[in-house]
């Protein structure tokens, strides 16, 4: 364990009290004695993908520093939507309480079966790529170019942002 590493996380919910839900999921994130949270974007509110018939997204972005591996961090993201009563092997783009996703890894590429970073949809979802653009719009995602670039062609019409 040398050099920490950038990390950022999407967090999605659109059952319950996502705000609380986000609320745990941060403060948990950052009492790990090898991570410290740096920045949390505003919190967005947008339609579903997939399913329409659930309920409304919400939506905000983490940057967090860790020592953690990649795989090791997915592990402890799984435990905390665990422990915030995520059921896993449901509805594909179902509703949920907390979804937590690895988008950026330092600049890593990683392809494996369980994890691939850069998060697959990052560049063509608004409601994470603009959270993201709030926080580090300097940020480069591998293959794609920087966060606040891929942020001013995607449409944003459809987020609001709350208060």
């Amino acid at each position: 364990m040398h050099q920490s590493s950038s990390i950022y996380i999407g967090l999605g919910g659109n059952l319950g009290d996502v705000r609380a839900a986000f609320a745990h999921a941060l403060a948990a994130m950052d009492s790990w004695a090898d991570s410290a949270l740096e920045a949390v974007s505003g919190v967005y509110l947008n339609p579903p993908i997939g399913p329409a018939d659930q309920p409304d997204y919400l939506n905000a972005v983490a940057a967090l520093r860790t020592m953690r591996s990649p795989l090791a961090l997915l592990n402890a993201l799984q435990a905390l939507e665990r422990d915030a009563g995520r059921v896993f092997g449901g509805r594909r783009w179902g509703p949920r309480v907390l979804d937590l996703d690895l988008l950026l890894y330092d600049n890593l590429q990683i392809d494996e079966e369980q994890l691939k970073v850069p998060h697959p949809g990052l560049h063509r979802r608004a409601f994470v790529i603009h959270p993201l653009a709030e926080i580090a719009p300097q940020v480069v995602v591998p293959g794609r170019g920087s966060v606040a670039s891929i942020a001013a062609r995607i449409d944003a019409s459809t987020l609001t942002r709350l208060a």
